[in-house]
């Protein structure tokens, strides 16, 4: 199984349908850039107040207080660079590994019991549990299509602003699977969550856009457990950043956000989502 993730589809189906998404968007990524090439330093770290909506259908769906705990303490560890497995970034990047000052505190658990079997990226799930204002709300569910995960940009209607994770690729215990029982999952999605986009930029000629300087372009999404170097879009002798969190790689191979990335999420927290 191969990470998948939706959030591209969820914006550009926001697009579509929400009148003023597409200007709220590009309000959003301006404002970004701004504070970007402003760039204010932050020395404190910002704590994010966070929901977990567990919505489920069979008791093992309803996931444990001490898996929900997990996932938390994962995002707090990798968002702060404190992962032991940032040793094995390659050492030409090792002194972009960045601490982006970012905390999670969990404020509030909340568990409802549906029929459904399973949801898409159609936010379907939100219609449930709406989302809470001014948190960082994580609706943990069955995903259907092989789907992991997605998250809404800045910007986007405040009723399903959030990440969506499958509850067995969420935490590190209880229903969480190999090889997608690393919590990365979610940090993959709240990473976009604070505004940053896959790696590739989403487009798979070398053209692709992810709006930080310090990631190197590649061709496409990597997967599994590549080995480096991986060379694409004459992007040697370093190759693709495969082991950045916003690539597709499994849990297990995942253990970096830059410096770029980090004051792209600073610039999302200090303008979009001040």
């Amino acid at each position: 199984m191969s990470r998948t993730c939706a959030t591209m589809v969820v914006h550009e189906l926001l697009a579509e349908t929400v009148p003023g998404y597409r200007e709220a968007r590009l309000e959003a990524e301006a404002l970004t850039q701004r504070f970007v090439l402003e760039a204010v330093a932050r020395t404190e770290p910002v704590t994010l107040q966070t929901v977990v909506h567990v919505v489920y259908r069979t008791d093992e769906e309803n996931l444990s207080d001490a898996q929900i705990a997990s996932q938390i303490d994962v995002l707090n560890r990798d968002f702060r660079a404190r992962n032991e497995d940032r040793a094995q970034v390659p050492e030409p990047w090792a002194p972009l590994v960045a601490d982006a000052l970012v905390e999670f505190e969990l404020v509030e658990v909340t568990r409802t019991k549906t029929d459904e079997t399973s949801f898409g990226a159609d936010d379907s799930v939100k219609a449930l549990v709406p989302a809470q204002p001014d948190r960082l709300n994580v609706w943990v569910c069955t995903l259907g299509g092989g789907l992991l995960g997605y998250a809404q940009f800045p910007g986007g209607p405040a009723e399903t602003d959030g990440v969506v994770v499958l509850n067995r690729a969420f935490g590190t215990v209880g229903t969480a699977e190999a090889p997608f029982d690393g919590g990365r999952t979610a940090v993959h999605e709240v990473g976009h969550w604070l505004g940053l986009r896959h790696i590739w930029g989403d487009i798979n000629d070398c053209t692709g856009d992810d709006f930080v300087a310090d990631t190197p372009p590649a061709q496409q999404a990597n997967t599994g457990t590549p080995e480096w170097p991986h060379i694409t879009c004459d992007n040697g002798p370093n190759g693709d950043m495969f082991m950045n969190y916003m690539d597709y790689v499994d849990d297990v191979a995942m253990f970096m956000f830059t410096a770029g990335q980090a004051a792209r999420m600073s610039a999302t927290l200090s303008g979009p989502r001040a």
